[in-house]
């Protein structure tokens, strides 16, 4: 658990100096710990340093933990692909969803989750149009984010995205959702919340604006690759 200790450090260090390169405030950046096969020990060791949002990607293997780790104040997100025979334990077991980009998804998230306390969501934008990954076209982004604001126990908070894996030695372009975001900003739309940026980009996003990296494989090391959800 001490490399562990010493991983989170190194990850929080290079999110402040990322901050501070670009300009950002101290602390505008939240770290969002994805945590898909990670034990609940692995969980309670990085609360108690102080990290407070982790993310899960497989619903089946999330609400074992969530339940272990219940006596925490933990801070909840579902970044994976959502089916919709999994809404109703989503909505029951989350604060927020990373990747929404099907109103029939968000229309059944909207049913399940409780009056008086909507449940936090970001539009997933696919910015390559990449046929490998989940996501909306930038063009079908307003319509959908305009449909999501009609339905009362969802707040909407912004975008996410996995944009094309670059080349060797090259950043990801992070202009197009950069530029979506704040369009829709200057729309009306009152988002606070840009999830972009993971392990080996964090400080290119966090130029681009992100105010919430998800953050794996610097922590806990590589896991087997998976092209559709890029590395975390």
């Amino acid at each position: 658990m001490n490399t562990l200790a010493t991983q989170w450090q190194a990850v929080k260090s290079r999110i402040l100096e990322a901050e501070t390169n670009a300009s950002r405030p101290e602390g505008s950046v939240k770290l969002l710990v994805a945590s898909k096969t990670q034990s609940p020990a692995k969980i309670r060791s990085l609360y108690a340093l102080g990290q407070k949002a982790f993310g899960e990607n497989y619903v089946q293997e999330a609400i074992p933990k969530i339940q272990a780790l219940s006596d925490l104040d933990i801070e909840w997100h579902f970044i994976g692909p959502i089916q919709g025979n999994k809404t109703t334990l989503i909505a029951r077991h989350f604060s927020w969803v990373h990747g929404l980009c099907r109103l029939n998804i968000a229309e059944r998230l909207n049913n399940m989750a409780s009056q008086g306390c909507p449940l936090n969501v970001l539009i997933q934008v696919n910015p390559d149009l990449e046929p490998s990954k989940q996501g909306l076209p930038p063009e079908e982004t307003l319509a959908f984010a305009q449909a999501i604001s009609t339905l009362p126990n969802l707040a909407l908070r912004g975008l996410m995205a996995i944009p094309r894996e670059p080349e060797p030695g090259k950043t990801p372009d992070f202009s197009i959702i950069e530029s979506l975001y704040q369009t829709l900003a200057r729309k009306g739309f009152k988002f606070d919340t840009l999830s972009l940026g993971m392990s080996n980009d964090l400080e290119a996003a966090i130029k681009a604006g992100s105010t919430c990296v998800r953050i794996g494989t610097a922590l806990f090391g590589p896991r087997p690759s998976n092209k559709n959800k890029g590395t975390v």
